[in-house]
């Protein structure tokens, strides 16, 4: 009984020296005295292998990620940033890849090295707008707001809108294809380690700090001018309005005195009309009134004159007349 148990001890210990396990995310690499030997396992499930002289290395074969660390690099035109990588890759020659960077570990080492290289490369030959935009879609709505201010203008109630045209730069690539140059450069040299890169992507860019300030300055000198801007454009609008006032309210006093005027003179022709009407019935009434009326304009309190008693100016003063 003691021997039978010892046999399948001894069993089930050169069983586990012959058998390996590939699990699905896995590929192994048979190894003997540590040169790879034979092609890659890919295959999940149960495996064999020479017991003391092979040995199974094994090697993912899922999608791994790479982040790299913030860059500092200058963009083509002389513009500082901080630019934060990150990738995915996978082994697609287990065989190669034990031969040159032996585990993910050495990878890494590489992928450093060779994605910092290519990122640098690619974003300092293109101006900093191709880093952060995509596209110039930006024109197009721009086109469309302005075709709405015109449709605006022309029904009459169109709003004072900012002029940004001026300040947006046009892009050639944009950040997707430099993204796309970067894992292209990257991945010529990764396939020697059998490596095959996915894609990369510009995680995060941002201004290096002795910069930025500079930059903020800047925006914020640009908002300003356009306030200025739209403020002056607010300034003419208020000319205009205060003008067509103006203008509206000398044309209805205009038209006002207009009418006065009428009133006036027709009201002064009837009362003509009656005034003469009444001395012509009596002259002597019109003489008085004719005299009354130039009393009222060479007398007053400060007037001083010597006449004749007999004066023709005076006789309605004289009693009796």
């Amino acid at each position: 009984m003691k021997f039978l148990a010892g046999i399948l001890i001894i069993g089930a210990i050169v069983a586990k020296m012959c058998l390996f396990v590939v699990s699905e995310g896995e590929q192994a690499i048979i190894t003997q005295f540590g040169d790879p030997i034979g092609d890659p396992i890919t295959e999940a499930g149960l495996h064999f292998k020479v017991p003391f002289l092979h040995e199974a290395r094994y090697v993912d074969k899922r999608i791994l990620s790479w982040d790299g660390f913030p860059n500092q690099i200058p963009t083509k035109d002389k513009k500082y940033i901080s630019v934060d990588t990150t990738a995915r890759w996978r082994i697609v020659d287990a065989l190669k890849f034990i031969q040159t960077v032996r585990n993910e570990t050495g990878a890494k080492t590489r992928l450093d090295a060779i994605l910092d290289s290519a990122t640098r490369d690619v974003v300092s030959n293109h101006n900093l707008v191709e880093a952060v935009r995509n596209s110039n879609s930006i024109f197009k709505s721009i086109e469309e707001k302005k075709k709405k201010v015109e449709e605006d203008k022309k029904a009459g109630n169109a709003e004072v809108e900012e002029d940004t045209t001026g300040e947006i730069e046009s892009i050639t690539k944009g950040r997707e294809s430099l993204s796309d140059m970067i894992s292209a450069a990257a991945d010529k040299e990764l396939k020697a380690f059998g490596i095959k890169l996915i894609d990369v992507q510009l995680r995060r860019i941002s201004y290096e700090r002795t910069v930025e300030a500079k930059v903020y300055d800047r925006m914020i000198s640009e908002r300003q001018r356009v306030a200025q801007k739209i403020r002056s454009i607010g300034q003419g609008e208020k000319a205009k309005i205060e003008g067509r006032m103006e203008r509206d309210l000398q044309k209805i006093k205009s038209e006002s005195y207009k009418q006065v005027q009428m009133i006036k003179g027709q009201g002064e022709a009837k009362a003509a009309a009656i005034y003469a009407k009444s001395l012509s019935k009596s002259p002597k009434f019109y003489e008085f009134i004719q005299t009354m009326d130039l009393y009222k304009d060479i007398f007053n309190e400060d007037t001083k004159f010597l006449l004749t008693s007999d004066s023709e100016l005076l006789k309605y003063l004289k009693s009796g007349n």
